[in-house]
């Protein structure tokens, strides 16, 4: 099969070198691959310049191009015709020398898979169950690993999610990928994540990824998976493994940040589920609201103050504009 690999960047040059790096060590090396740069500056092309990889093209796009979702779309009209598979990675990623072998081979092992996710392995410590099934531990698949203090609080109050790992719950906020152990398996998911993706190249002209997320395009991701996932199988290989070195810069400042956590988490939640009942939306605006409190409480509890008493605020923001203002829903058109 042959494989693109498009990455996304914005003002991220050096982390960009160090993916690129781990690219240009890898056991199976990408047919194609695209840098679209949507920096305001030119360090990301001198660095290109200065270091040379096979197969590499960069375009570097204006004003009406940027922003991740419209980089991906525009990075989607530059991909060769004779490509079966599309990855996309973020700029702060490092490949461990597998990863692109284990990835495109799961398609051979999965041929119904229309995407496989890869998995990031430096976030979560895992070990194997010791069977005792402690609340204070997250259990699954003979493994466990540390249950987070915001599933700790949502055990208390009934709000634990309704759904597995990758699955997202009648009432949203569920267990993300890294909720899934490092066990070597392949697992049956309807979320990936967009920054460790891989697309069978005639996906693309059945969706796109929506207008509705500009700029940072936080659940970006999640929208487009919850989407595809009405047309077939998605995967998560945990045998592609990578590990995920958070940047930092060109993010969103945190009120912005804490604003599209709430509005965009909302937007989600009702392309999966657009008619939710009485107690799924009391459950989702009560589950919001605990996690608004508990980021709050981090002004006390960590050092950094100012970020999660500006993100508590965007969080607080994002509910009250729901009252009033919700997003409308864009159905993005499917075509079979």
């Amino acid at each position: 099969m042959n494989f693109t690999l498009i990455i996304c960047t914005y003002m991220r040059c050096q982390p960009l070198l160090k993916l690129l790096m781990s690219v240009k060590s890898q056991s199976l090396y990408p047919n194609e691959i695209l840098i679209i740069d949507g920096s305001t500056n030119n360090k990301t092309q001198q660095v290109l310049t200065e270091n040379k990889f096979d197969n590499l093209k960069y375009f570097k796009v204006n004003d009406s191009d940027r922003g991740l979702t419209k980089q991906r779309n525009y990075g989607l009209g530059k991909v060769d015709k004779l490509i079966d598979i599309i990855c996309f990675l973020d700029d702060d990623i490092v490949l461990e020398e597998d990863y692109f072998k284990e990835l495109i081979s799961t398609y051979k092992e999965k041929p119904e898979a229309l995407a496989v996710g890869g998995y990031i392995t430096n976030e979560v410590n895992w070990t194997k169950s010791d069977g005792k099934n402690r609340k204070t531990k997250f259990y699954f698949d003979g493994w466990m690993r540390s249950e987070p203090s915001r599933f700790k609080l949502r055990r208390k109050f009934g709000l634990l999610p309704d759904r597995k790992p990758g699955f997202l719950p009648t009432f949203s906020h569920g267990r993300s990928i890294g909720f899934l152990p490092p066990s070597g398996k392949i697992y049956d998911v309807e979320l990936i994540m967009g920054g460790v993706s891989s697309y069978k190249k005639e996906v693309f002209n059945s969706i796109k990824f929506s207008t509705f997320f500009e700029g940072y395009g936080l659940y970006e991701d999640a929208d487009f998976s919850l989407r595809l996932s009405k047309l077939g199988k998605l995967y998560v290989n945990t045998k592609a493994r990578l590990g995920h070195f958070h940047n930092v810069s060109g993010r969103p400042n945190q009120f912005k940040y804490g604003k599209m956590v709430v509005r965009n988490g909302w937007y989600i939640w009702r392309v999966k589920y657009p008619n939710p009942n009485l107690k799924e939306n009391f459950k989702w605006y009560v589950t919001s609201s605990l996690l608004t409190c508990i980021r709050f409480t981090n002004i006390v509890n960590t050092k950094k103050r100012k970020q999660a008493f500006t993100e508590g605020l965007g969080r607080l923001y994002g509910m009250l504009t729901l009252l009033i203002n919700k997003p409308k829903i864009k159905h993005e058109k499917i075509t079979n």
